[in-house]
């Protein structure tokens, strides 16, 4: 089995070898046929399997290895993109990239997380666990965006904000915390894509836009399922239980409205086919940034304060109306005891 795949897809995996196998042999119209039967087992199998994942599956998806980064999506969307380097007051930050770009033919600013490949690439990228100097990196280019009149497009995927001394020593509770500021304000539109692991704090130091996307099988999240399990339960092995509990994955986060839109991805997700992945990705930017231009700036900008207001809200008419029911219900069987000669329980 390759190291790359993830347990869940053993049986695809099992096929995929034999494909390899037999294309080492000499070409025979009956091997030809057997090759197409074998692909076609594979996408059944694929489309099986991707169609009932559980929470905890969509973690291991969206943590893949090969999933496509942010500089990947850069490659294959954007053309003429010129990248940012340093925040101006401590150094560079490689887990995190920004640069100036091209969607088609709007200029825009890109801010997005970025892993590595590899030992030591993901060494140098910090695992994609970006630190203050990232996030004000980033601020950096997005306040070069507004005073330019360029759209921000910003890619998540991170575990979560390095927690090391270092990064609490220059702020990093205050790098993010001034980015979510701004970013409410910020005089431009944002497009914010969610393309991985969108973890705890550190993906929302990237993640306050007009227009919240998430690819199908990424998840968005306020802590990382084994974080999660760890507080509640003690026991990090708890992690399955908390990847449900959580709601971290496209569907939840839409039905929530904590995301406005799913981009979908090839079936097998989008490690599988990094070119067709981005291809969705370009259509769903491409097709938002035309609908956010369309508003004016004071409309965009207010629009975004009221859509972050509504967040807190999720639920909260259920939980008071349960409360009221519960509360008369608890009432009524007071006024009863007490006709009955009883006294309530206390």
């Amino acid at each position: 089995m390759s190291s790359n795949s993830l347990d869940f897809e053993a049986p695809i995996q099992v096929i995929l070898e034999r494909i390899e196998l037999l294309k080492l042999r000499p070409r025979t119209p009956e091997r030809h046929e057997e090759l197409q039967q074998l692909r076609l087992q594979v996408d059944s199998l694929r489309e099986e399997i991707y169609s009932k994942l559980s929470p905890w599956q969509q973690v291991l998806v969206a943590r893949h290895p090969n999933r496509p980064h942010t500089l990947d999506y850069v490659d294959q969307i954007f053309s003429e993109f010129t990248e940012f380097h340093g925040d101006r007051r401590f150094g560079d930050d490689p887990a995190i990239v920004c640069g100036l770009a091209y969607l088609h033919k709007d200029p825009v600013v890109i801010v997005g997380h970025q892993k590595g490949r590899g030992t030591r690439e993901n060494i140098r990228r910090n695992f994609g666990y970006a630190k203050p100097e990232g996030y004000r990196k980033a601020l950096r280019a997005m306040r070069l965006a507004e005073k330019f009149q360029r759209p921000v497009v910003a890619f998540v995927d991170t575990p979560a904000a390095y927690p090391g001394l270092e990064s609490e020593e220059r702020g990093v509770a205050e790098a993010i915390a001034t980015n979510l500021r701004e970013m409410s304000m910020l005089r431009v539109p944002i497009l914010v894509v969610i393309s991985g692991e969108g973890g705890s704090g550190g993906a929302l130091g990237l993640a306050l836009g007009d227009r919240i996307m998430i690819q199908e099988h990424s998840i968005f999240s306020v802590i990382p399922p084994e974080g999660c399990a760890a507080i509640l339960w003690r026991d990090p092995e708890k992690k399955i239980s908390a990847a449900e509990a959580l709601k971290i994955t496209a569907p939840d986060l839409v039905k929530l409205q904590v995301v406005d839109e799913v981009i979908p991805e090839p079936l097998g997700g989008a490690h599988v086919d990094p070119k067709a992945a981005a291809k969705f990705v370009k259509v769903a930017l491409v097709r938002n940034l035309e609908t956010v231009s369309q508003i004016s700036i004071d409309e965009l900008v207010t629009a975004r304060y009221q859509k972050y207001r509504r967040m807190g809200d999720v639920g909260l008419t259920t939980r008071t109306t349960d409360s009221t029911e519960l509360s008369k219900a608890g009432s009524e069987e007071v006024d009863g005891s007490r006709g009955q000669g009883k006294s309530p329980d206390r």
